[in-house]
């Protein structure tokens, strides 16, 4: 656990969440602001969330922290324990990591061959945008970009959910996603050329509206994203 009080450690976020407090709610913006430290290990698992520090840190009242925080246990990344209160959860072990991935493997391309022949226009410009924003990051090749690649990297896989029309799946699916991240941020902090050419495979058969390609370039993209972190786990 780290010695540093959390505050010290949240991102710059803070300073515009307190910029728009006046004019908008902040349940979102403190939720999107906490999940990026969890996800990029900025707040590290175990670590101690005092409700009334990440107030004074954020210049808001208690409530919306204690909103976003519950909102977080819900997706499994925060622990609430009596008379204790909030704190990181302890990364996933081996077993939720295989479970996971052969989860994902069970559903996921089959919502892809759905969202093929969905997609609209629109869709696939917001795809491509997300692909071209991991394009960059993985580009610039630094370290403390992962967060940042791993919250698109969400945001496409949750998308292709949305646009297959299952909205059942896609929230089932949507805590996986930020699991799987936290494997490989654990594990695996590394950004990967492959990664994102897996990801355009997959667009390009959307774009193509040809569900069978598209069922095959997800399905290979998620044996790929587990064969990148399975080693870590060997001895689990």
């Amino acid at each position: 656990m780290s010695a540093k009080p959390v505050g010290q450690q949240l991102s710059s976020t803070a300073s515009a969440l307190r910029e728009k407090q006046a004019a908008h709610p902040l349940g979102d913006e403190i939720y999107d602001a906490l999940l990026a430290d969890l996800i990029s290990l900025r707040i590290p698992p175990g670590e101690r969330l005092s409700v009334d520090a990440l107030a004074r840190h954020f210049g808001v009242s208690q409530t919306p922290i204690r909103a976003a925080l519950i909102r977080l246990e819900s997706e499994g990344l925060v622990l609430q324990k009596f008379n204790s209160g909030f704190s990181a959860a302890p990364l996933p072990g081996g077993d939720h990591f295989r479970d996971t991935y052969a989860f994902r493997a069970m559903i996921e391309p089959e919502l892809a061959g759905l969202a093929a022949a969905r997609a609209t226009p629109e869709d696939i410009t917001a795809l491509e945008e997300l692909c071209h924003e991991m394009s960059r990051l993985a580009e610039e090749s630094r370290p403390d970009n992962f967060g940042s690649f791993a919250e698109r990297d969400n945001a496409f896989h949750a998308r292709i959910a949305q646009i297959a029309g299952n909205q059942v799946a896609a929230e089932a699916l949507s805590r996986l996603y930020i699991h799987s991240n936290l494997f490989r941020l654990r594990y695996h902090a590394t950004i990967t050329t492959s990664a994102v050419s897996e990801h355009l495979e997959l667009l390009d058969a959307l774009r193509s509206k040809d569900a069978a390609a598209a069922r095959e370039a997800m399905a290979r993209h998620l044996g790929h994203s587990r064969d990148r972190v399975e080693p870590f786990f060997i001895e689990d």
